[in-house]
């Protein structure tokens, strides 16, 4: 201490010039000062004090109960507590990564997007990674698919100040579910309002980086809208299921424009986590010149084809996902290859957004 000036102690109101760290101590009214530890322990136990570690209020009788840490001063009432006081910091557990985010989408609706997305979700929850899946379709599907109405859907995240833990429903081992409803219709009027900026990352502000989970995993409306346009520029990775016929390739071109369009307008590159072919019936000569245009367009994003299996469409009137309800079924088992191959390519999205 610099101080030359002499001041007087609070307790014996003798005046003295501090030199020691401990004799000048701050307080909420500025500081006092003590011209020896006597004095200070005599000032402790004439007022009592409270303990910095188990909040115990006490009179200290001994100099080890006073502590100056940092130019506080500090109470402990028991040796174990000095004990927990002086122990060294443990060092901070490394921050967990975000989940790696997936948004579902095709403009065509009836291309077995719901079903890709909870036998996604739920085989990747199966394979032991901790899974949240997201409704965004006003249909609300995927609850009505596990038989779930949650009170708060996605909406609520968004546009009512609902934190997204609050909103999620554990339903499985490691996988959980934010609900949709017709209120995510609403979503759309909303988000309109909102100034360009709002309009793409409304999302991005209200979740920043998920963590706690590995995966999640976004059920899209059937639909190029402004609230699907947020969740791809959020999820910057889109998985897109194709039923095997004409209009739905058309489809995915329009996905892929739209993937490009987001890349140019934001600056941030848009992934192509994969094509799924849905509703194969290898019989069919259209299904198979349409797988094949898949794999010609698209390489190794072309996902192992889901058949066309009754199992699938059978399984939400059951409130079960595939592999509960039918897990020996050709589309558990083609669901299956897609989540290993999911397993297999994590983080290894495709920077590819050209048109199809």
């Amino acid at each position: 201490m610099n101080q030359t000036a002499k001041v007087e102690c609070v307790s014996c109101q003798r005046a003295f010039v501090p030199r020691l760290s401990f004799q000048k101590q701050a307080t909420e009214n500025g500081f006092v000062y003590y011209c020896s530890q006597i004095c200070q322990m005599s000032a402790a136990q004439n007022a009592g004090v409270e303990c910095s570690v188990c909040k115990t209020n006490f009179e200290p009788k001994l100099a080890s109960q006073v502590i100056q840490r940092e130019g506080t001063m500090t109470y402990v009432c028991s040796d174990p507590c000095r004990e927990t006081l002086m122990a060294p910091a443990q060092p901070k557990a490394p921050e967990e990564p975000p989940a790696r985010v997936v948004a579902v989408l095709n403009q065509k609706g009836g291309t077995a997007k719901t079903t890709t997305a909870l036998s996604v979700a739920a085989g990747l929850a199966q394979k032991g990674k901790r899974v949240l899946l997201i409704d965004l379709d006003p249909q609300g599907n995927v609850g009505v698919s596990l038989g779930i109405n949650s009170p708060r859907s996605m909406y609520h995240v968004l546009f009512r100040d609902v934190k997204l833990e609050h909103a999620t429903v554990p339903i499985r081992d490691n996988l959980d579910i934010v609900t949709g409803d017709s209120s995510l219709a609403v979503a759309e009027l909303d988000l309109a309002h909102l100034d360009e900026h709002g309009r793409a990352y409304h999302m991005s502000e209200r979740l920043g980086e998920i963590r706690g989970y590995d995966w999640v995993i976004f059920d899209c409306a059937p639909a190029l809208s402004i609230l699907n346009h947020n969740v791809l520029v959020f999820a910057g990775e889109v998985l897109i299921p194709v039923s095997c016929d004409y209009l739905a390739l058309v489809g995915v071109k329009q996905v892929m424009r739209t993937l490009r369009r987001i890349t140019e307008s934001t600056g941030r590159r848009m992934n192509l986590a994969g094509v799924v072919p849905t509703f194969f019936d290898q019989r069919k000569r259209v299904c198979v010149e349409s797988l094949q245009h898949m794999r010609k367009s698209f390489g190794a994003r072309c996902l192992p084809p889901i058949r066309i299996n009754t199992r699938l469409a059978e399984a939400p009137s059951r409130k079960q996902t595939i592999f509960e309800y039918a897990p020996d079924s050709n589309g558990a088992k083609d669901y299956l290859r897609v989540v290993d191959w999911f397993c297999k390519n994590t983080g290894k999205a495709s920077d590819e957004t050209r048109a199809a």
